[in-house]
């Protein structure tokens, strides 16, 4: 039955995966054992095997002794609603790597994820900056600050934090940023706008990486996100200020300024279309409504005073 069961999970009988001794065949607890010694969990940025193995720890905690076989939508329904939306997305989606991968291996003939949705998460959840927020910060934190470098290098290239912790002036060459985002390993090349040329000019050039801790090491994503949030509390910000705030912000400049999709995407890196959608919907509204409005003043103009 062992020999069978390694069979099943795709790997030989000789090499059973860390775990596999203290785990019943077939069990959940097995089931996620095998996933994590998987070419495609392997194959995941670190951040994102670093966030599935949390949420998969705990439901193996919950759920390992049960059979994986007899896991069914209404139980994954149960799950994913229990949850905040934002979280929900993150748990549907990593039970739904675990469960092609038990397709992928025969351990399962089915996917009780397909078609599921995570709850919609309510308007605003993540903030997009606003231009007065941003000019509060600026105003706090000036040119040649750690803070104003931060803000500066998340603004004028919509990078996520653990990206922009990685930027350094190696990646500098003829007025080009290369990047290669550390979550899709997409490699991008984004033109430096002129204020963050700026802001770059006037920062220390002898460090590996633009940014760097009290102690001249580069940052972690988790380090940045706490030291950026005492410098929103310096600006008097609000909670809802955050670096990733910036990088939707960014997305709205260019969405604002006219900007295609594609043009967006070319920038942000995202790996679909969707998200940057909700920026130049928000942005064609904005600017069609003001059209109209015009039109109408034309079309109907008040009387002349006396008339």
């Amino acid at each position: 039955m062992n020999a069978y069961q390694a069979a099943l999970a795709g790997r030989a009988a000789s090499c059973p995966a860390i775990g596999a001794a203290r785990v019943v065949p077939g069990s959940t607890a097995a089931a996620v054992a095998a996933y994590y010694q998987d070419a495609s969990f392997r194959a995941l940025a670190p951040s994102s095997r670093q966030m599935r193995r949390r949420i998969l720890e705990h439901f193996r905690t919950e759920f390992g002794s049960h059979r994986i076989a007899l896991l069914q939508r209404p139980h994954i329904a149960a799950l994913i609603g229990a949850q905040t939306p934002s979280v929900a997305k993150n748990w549907l989606k990593t039970i739904r790597g675990l469960m092609r991968f038990l397709i992928a291996s025969g351990q399962r003939e089915d996917d009780p994820t397909a078609d599921l949705k995570p709850p919609k998460g309510r308007a605003g959840e993540i903030h997009s900056w606003t231009e007065e927020e941003i000019a509060a910060f600026e105003a706090r934190h000036g040119i040649g600050t750690r803070a104003r470098l931060a803000m500066a290098l998340l603004l004028y290239t919509a990078q996520r934090r653990s990206d922009v912790v990685r930027m350094g002036r190696q990646h500098l060459r003829d007025g080009v940023l290369t990047v290669r985002q550390q979550k899709t390993g997409r490699a991008l090349e984004i033109p430096i706008h002129p204020k963050l040329a700026g802001i770059l000019a006037a920062a220390e050039d002898n460090n590996l990486t633009f940014l760097i801790t009290g102690y001249g090491k580069p940052f972690s994503a988790a380090g940045f996100g706490n030291l950026f949030r005492q410098w929103c509390n310096e600006a008097r910000l609000p909670k809802h200020c955050s670096a990733h705030g910036l990088r939707k912000a960014a997305c709205r400049r260019l969405a604002e300024a006219g900007c295609s999709e594609h043009e967006i995407s070319a920038i942000s890196g995202h790996a679909s279309l969707s998200e940057v959608q909700r920026y130049t919907r928000a942005a064609n509204q904005a600017r069609m409504a003001k059209a109209a409005i015009a039109s109408v003043a034309r079309a109907f103009p008040e009387p002349e005073k006396g008339t």
